[in-house]
């Protein structure tokens, strides 16, 4: 990566941190002034959109900034493990999550219970994949795809059995929506993400080691069953607060697009993750305007934003990422 760039991407990811300390957190936690919201409907008007003024779209920005961080974050080590569909895998079983919950709770729109319920449901279908291959010896698709099939299948069956959930939009829950987006379910994804990036931080070195050499690190000892589960349920943490905006058909893109973006002009696997974390964000908040303005899905908007970033790098560099070298 040339200089200039990684000093641009370093200071996003500084502005990016920052806001998130003094905006993000307060707006996710609930504690926020009012006086916050009213200078924000003001500067929106002032630039000629009501996006601010509107609760609602604060709270989606919110799940967008976290979403921007702990997708790429989680997703550089799945790709670089060549496990990239495993975030499909985890999203059609939060689907069948989602159909069980609002079975269940009669429900007629993303809130917390919904959300918890796919939770639980991600982190049984994780669980699933990982003893799937312990039990068959089927490493790699084969229990990837029975998990990612079945899971579609029982959520299609759930939707059956409630009669096509006609006071629901199915379809806010396949491609997101940004008017759903409840107070507690920001909270909850706000916690999440703090949850997943506290675990990679202390765990980074040992997912770093099992990553790039797990032969070595089963030589060594070390606790790479553990690792390998823990890694798998903390993407089943982000695919969940991640569906409320991009839904379950997109939600594994922002898991996989901003790293292999990323992966083509960095230089170390560090830089990869600051690069792809500051891709991510971009796709995000410029996706979430976007739909804004031109009443467009927030899923599709984002993901092919994310994609056009993608082809840019693409097209500007005549080599595949290589981040195996400085760590």
């Amino acid at each position: 990566m040339r200089r200039s760039l990684a000093l641009v991407v370093r200071a996003m990811l500084g502005t990016i941190a920052g806001a998130v300390l003094v905006v993000f957190l307060p707006v996710a936690f609930g504690v926020m002034p009012e006086r916050f919201f009213d200078a924000g409907c003001s500067t929106g008007r002032a630039l000629g959109t009501e996006m601010g003024c509107y609760r609602f779209m604060w709270n989606t920005i919110t799940v967008g900034v976290f979403i921007g961080i702990v997708g790429p974050l989680i997703g550089v080590f799945l790709v670089h493990r060549e496990m990239s569909l495993i975030g499909e895998t985890l999203a059609h079983t939060a689907f069948a999550g989602v159909a069980f919950g609002t079975l269940l709770f009669a429900a007629s729109g993303w809130d917390a219970r919904l959300l918890l319920v796919a939770l639980a449901a991600a982190v049984v279908g994780a669980l699933g994949v990982q003893a799937l291959a312990r039990r068959t010896g089927s490493y790699g698709d084969v229990p990837i795809a029975i998990v990612l099939t079945g899971s579609f299948a029982l959520g299609t069956l759930f939707i059956d059995v409630g009669g096509g959930f006609a006071f629901v939009d199915i379809n806010s829950y396949l491609f997101g929506n940004i008017s759903i987006t409840d107070e507690r379910s920001v909270t909850l994804m706000a916690t999440l993400s703090l949850l997943v990036v506290a675990v990679v931080a202390l765990s980074y070195k040992q997912f770093l080691f099992i990553t790039f050499d797990e032969r070595a690190a089963r030589v060594a000892r070390a606790p790479v069953s553990a690792y390998n589960t823990l890694l798998i349920v903390l993407t089943a943490l982000v695919i969940v607060g991640a569906m409320q905006i991009l839904g379950v058909i997109l939600v594994a893109a922002m898991l996989v697009v901003p790293v292999a973006c990323a992966s083509l002009i960095a230089g170390s696997f560090r830089e990869t993750v600051y690069t792809a974390i500051v891709v991510g964000e971009l796709s995000v908040l410029v996706g979430i305007v976007l739909s804004w303005t031109f009443a467009l899905r927030p899923g599709a908007t984002i993901v092919v934003i994310a994609i056009g970033l993608y082809l840019v790098a693409a097209l500007r560099t005549d080599r595949a990422g290589d981040v195996s070298g400085t760590h």
